[in-house]
């Protein structure tokens, strides 16, 4: 039986083990998967090995912890210095990032987006914004204080503070922080948030599984908008083929992960 487990703080909210643990079970995989609520980032490494884990997965505020934690990066995670999926192989720990394809995955059903607004500049933010320009999207990063702008900047992103945000239109607006999944804060002020939701096409959050304030106010101003759900569901199936050593089609996967979110 190999164990894998999500590393974050929050973490009881997390659907993963139910997601994971049904794919295993469908498919027949000697497999189970648990919650860890860590509340240092630099002791990820330390209990990844101390509980004998064959994978992981990470959620906020651990993704960047989980990069320096790894032994080697592959693929897209490199350009991002962002983590949220880690395999364990002969002693070393490999980390990947399949949150931006996952997110891909969620917004396809949205059409043509040429202009983003993401709000945040965590790791997430780090992760969505690269694959977005990867894809010759315009974007605009947006947060609080300027510190964690800097690295944004530097990579060749528009930024913005909450003071310096010009109030015109984007095709998506793209909540990465926080703000709604244990209280009722906005991502933003209202006087700015609500002008540029007005101007927007779409909306999307990166919380799933509850209505957010930011989701909330989408639905008031009558934007089509989406939780996390499906950014989850296509992060999920990557994560799992990864857990799994690609033992199985991408569909055979997807299938029963899906399924799992009617439980």
């Amino acid at each position: 039986m190999r164990l894998f487990a999500i590393f974050g703080d929050p973490v009881k909210h997390s659907r993963s083990p139910l997601m994971h643990n049904h794919v295993f079970k469908s498919l027949n995989y000697q497999g189970c998967y648990t919650r860890i609520q860590l509340t240092d980032g630099s002791k990820l490494r330390q209990t990844f090995f101390e509980l004998g884990l064959s994978g992981a997965n990470i959620t906020v505020p651990h993704k960047e912890a989980a990069f320096k934690a790894c032994d080697e990066i592959r693929g897209f995670a490199n350009k991002v210095g962002v983590v949220n999926t880690i395999v364990e192989e002969n002693g070393k720990l490999i980390g990947y990032n399949t949150d931006a394809d996952g997110f891909m995955y969620a917004i396809k059903p949205f059409g043509r987006i040429k202009t983003i607004l993401v709000l945040g500049a965590g790791g997430t933010a780090k992760a969505l914004s690269q694959r977005f320009k990867d894809e010759s999207m315009d974007v605009t990063v947006m947060n609080r204080s300027e510190g964690r702008l800097e690295g944004f900047a530097n990579s060749g992103f528009k930024t913005a503070t909450w003071k310096s945000i010009e109030l015109k239109p984007y095709d998506l607006i793209v909540n990465t922080t926080s703000a709604g999944l244990e209280d009722d804060s906005f991502p933003a002020p209202l006087e700015i948030l609500k002008p540029l939701l007005e101007q927007c096409s779409f909306g999307a959050d990166a919380i799933y599984g509850k209505v957010t304030p930011f989701l909330q106010l989408c639905t008031e101003i009558g934007l089509t908008a989406k939780d996390g759900a499906d950014m989850l569901l296509g992060q999920g199936v990557l994560a799992n083929d990864l857990f799994t050593q690609s033992s199985f089609e991408l569909g055979d996967i997807e299938s029963p992960m899906q399924e799992s979110f009617l439980f």
